[in-house]
């Protein structure tokens, strides 16, 4: 609304500039990131203000379906941390999910607005000087990093970022990348986490339905696996189990339990569609087949056409020149160390 006030920042990020915002509609799912910027004379503040507590308050006015008109107040506090003498309590209170969200939201809109804007090496040096700020280590000993638990997995987390569809936009229209960015900008953190980082679950014979590692290795001929990657949920059928499955061997009596097997993955991707809109694309594979590409392109190629000698029987590999995690790990080891 291109309200000024005193509490308005020097730098703009989205839709900035003002104190107040309008927005056509809201619903309980609405999901919004809001960013603050601490000012010098803030700053100058902070170690020895008098009340430690940050207060932060959001009005929110809105008419609801019966036509009422309601006012809502949310009053938000943290404590003020002094980075520069403890580090730890900050430490403590990152949260590694919405920090993705945050960082995927930005990124996308800097893809949007600055026309020569390198997401993938934008990203990078951001993760390089994170770990180098918060992580342990021995000056120029790659093996000695080690992250606090509470950013151990927010590497993971900016790999598969650059390689998701918001940043790899090569392979979708330009009106498919702006739907993705959309949904990226409202859903709530847990959705737009699997966007970014989608969820995996295997099922087969020996065990019970459990989460799999986003990873090739994941694949095996005896094995059922269910990816949600919040617009698309793919059923991926294992070598072995499809041969079975057209053989018919689910249709006869003394083989319930594979009956049962090939069902349990049906009916858990139904649960998800039947709670999500817009309605996620429902795409039924098997191992080899040309639609298995939608999981292929969701797992960390640790096996590709370079080391496919070492992988074992029954699973898969990647074809692409992309880096694996452990690759991507390595990189980032070397980088943060560096005096």
């Amino acid at each position: 609304m291109e309200k000024k006030g005193p509490s308005v920042a020097d730098t703009v990020i989205g839709e900035g500039n003002t104190t107040i915002w309008k927005m056509c509609g809201l619903d309980k799912s609405t999901c919004l990131t809001v960013l603050f910027d601490l000012s010098s004379s803030d700053r100058a503040n902070t170690p020895g203000a008098v009340n430690p507590q940050l207060y932060l308050q959001f009005l929110t006015s809105y008419q609801s379906p019966d036509g009422q008109l309601v006012l809502r107040v949310t009053t938000v506090t943290r404590r003020w941390v002094d980075s520069s003498v403890s580090s730890e309590e900050l430490v403590q209170g990152f949260d590694q999910e919405t920090a993705a969200v945050v960082m995927a939201r930005f990124a996308s809109l800097k893809m949007e607005t600055e026309e020569t804007f390198d997401a993938t090496r934008w990203l990078d040096r951001f993760l390089i000087r994170l770990c180098s700020k918060f992580g342990d280590y021995r000056k120029d000993d790659p093996s000695s990093l080690t992250l606090n638990p509470s950013f151990s997995l927010f590497p993971q987390f900016m790999f598969n970022l650059r390689r998701s569809q918001f940043v790899q936009v090569f392979n979708n229209s330009p009106d498919e990348t702006a739907y993705f960015r959309m949904l990226l900008n409202r859903e709530n953190i847990s959705n737009a986490a699997v966007m970014i980082q989608p969820s995996l679950i295997s099922y087969s014979f020996n065990s019970l339905p459990a989460p799999a590692l986003l990873d090739v290795a994941s694949i095996a001929a005896d094995r059922i696996l269910l990816l949600d990657s919040y617009f698309s949920v793919v059923i991926f059928h294992g070598m072995t189990i499809a041969q079975w499955r057209n053989l018919g061997y689910q249709n006869q009596p003394e083989h319930q339990a594979f009956a049962q097997l090939l069902r349990a993955p049906q009916d858990d991707a139904q649960a998800v569609i039947r709670d999500r809109f817009p309605v996620p694309r429902l795409v039924v594979c098997d191992q080899h087949g040309s639609q298995a590409r939608f999981l292929l392109a969701k797992l960390n190629p640790s096996a590709t056409y370079n080391n496919a000698h070492e992988m074992a029987a029954g699973s898969d590999v990647i074809f692409t020149d992309d880096v694996s995690l452990q690759v991507f790990f390595e990189h980032l080891q070397r980088l943060a160390v560096q005096s």
